[in-house]
């Protein structure tokens, strides 16, 4: 399935058909299969190529909101299937949608703005992320997405899982639960290769060590978190599960706008100012937001919607975050992290806007319009602060594959 020249992502119905195709040209080496359904009754289906018992799992599909993995995974088919040394004693599987119930609700499959994108958006709350839940869910709790992962991560054991993700605007990083000696070399290299900066100081990895630029290892399990009011500990999600077997995860992200902001090693001058700056406008922004949802739901009352779910979630997240960054010393000083930390701030209140506007506007309320000002106003203003420029689908892809690609090999160096 070639990408399409308006740059469009594909749909996991699309995305099933093209492999299924693939799968079907060569009957001995692959096999498709459904490994559980979502929540909604939808199928989950898992790609094997291959037949070693040594692993590689791939999955797509794990946050609605980034949708460049689907495309990705079909790369990688088409790449393992064409590379014999890389079926050389490995077998690969690819779990083609880890949440095609999120799938369904993220509707910007070709956004040509940021306001494009956020007026689409949803991303589910924690508690119903397949990847994230076992960090804030009891084990008999789980949603059956996350007990369907675990349970082909038990059959596979694989010693390497890569899961991916990408970021709205910003740069690409990965992200490592074990070090994998070798792999920042290539990825630099083809980052720089498709003109696409590093995020050297990524919020999502505050005070990790790292093994070079974007290339962040989690931190071990007595180590203190850099954010503790943050409700979701990594070290709890599936990305774990594979050390059971000892294997480990990469989270290999990718951005759909790039900004060079977030690639600058030197220090900032002020850091713990303009954290704390950054702190008090995701207040502000929040508050804005809160204030139509608390006008909004006398009129919602009886409404449970997944979008209502998630932009409460986002909210409730804002005020001990903010706490966090206020009086917690910054866990990097560069202004390479401050503008992640920036993007970051902007990013929380203009999500719960664009969630709860999608909702305010199926049900026709008032309020509906002074959302979609905040949309399209933050998503104009976060473009402009980061001089967003688009990153071609086809360099997001390539990227995210190579990247894939070296971390398999190099973890499979250091396994042997």
């Amino acid at each position: 399935m070639s990408l399409l020249p308006e740059q469009r992502y594909p749909t996991v119905t699309e995305l099933t058909s093209a492999v299924r195709a693939l799968a079907a040209r060569r009957p001995g080496l692959c096999a498709l299969r459904q490994v559980g359904r979502s929540r909604a009754g939808r199928p989950l289906h898992l790609l094997s190529v291959g037949h070693a018992r040594r692993a590689v799992l791939v999955v797509a599909g794990a946050h609605a909101n980034e949708p460049a993995g689907g495309s990705t995974l079909l790369a990688l088919v088409e790449r393992v299937l064409g590379e014999r040394g890389l079926r050389d004693g490995t077998s690969w599987h690819f779990l083609l949608c880890a949440d095609p119930d999120g799938a369904s609700l993220h509707v910007t499959p070709a956004p040509r703005s940021l306001l494009e994108y956020h007026l689409g958006f949803f991303r589910p709350a924690a508690q119903e992320q397949p990847e994230w839940s076992p960090a804030v869910l009891p084990p008999d709790r789980l949603p059956p997405e996350t007990r369907a992962l675990t349970r082909v991560i038990d059959e596979l054991r694989p010693y390497l899982q890569v899961t991916l993700h990408g970021t709205d605007l910003g740069g690409s990083w990965v992200q490592l639960t074990k070090d994998i000696p070798g792999l920042a070399e290539p990825f630099a290299k083809s980052a720089a290769q498709l003109h696409i900066p590093v995020e050297t100081g990524a919020s999502d990895a505050a005070g990790w060590p790292a093994s070079g630029p974007g290339v962040h290892v989690m931190p071990h399990a007595g180590a203190g978190a850099a954010y503790p009011s943050m409700p979701d500990d990594a070290r709890h999600s599936t990305w774990y599960h594979a050390h059971r077997y000892g294997g480990l995860t990469a989270v290999v992200e990718v951005p759909m706008w790039a900004s060079d902001m977030v690639d600058d090693p030197a220090p900032h001058p002020d850091p713990a100012a303009a954290i704390r700056g950054l702190a008090g406008r995701l207040l502000r922004e929040a508050r804005e937001v809160e204030r139509v949802l608390v006008q909004a739901l006398p009129r919602l009352e009886g409404v449970d919607d997944p979008l209502l779910r998630a932009a409460r979630w986002v909210l409730e997240l804002v005020p001990d975050l903010a706490a966090d960054w206020t009086h917690v010393p910054p866990a990097d000083t560069t202004m390479a992290h401050i503008g992640s930390v920036d993007a970051f701030a902007r990013r929380l209140p203009l999500r719960a806007a664009a969630m709860l506007w999608r909702v305010l506007h199926e049900h026709h309320d008032p309020a509906a319009p002074r959302l979609e000002h905040l949309v399209e106003t933050w998503s104009d203003a976060f473009a402009e602060r980061f001089r967003a420029r688009w990153v071609p689908l086809e360099h997001q892809v390539e990227h995210q594959s190579r990247t894939v690609v070296a971390a398999a090999l190099h973890a499979r160096a250091g396994a042997t």
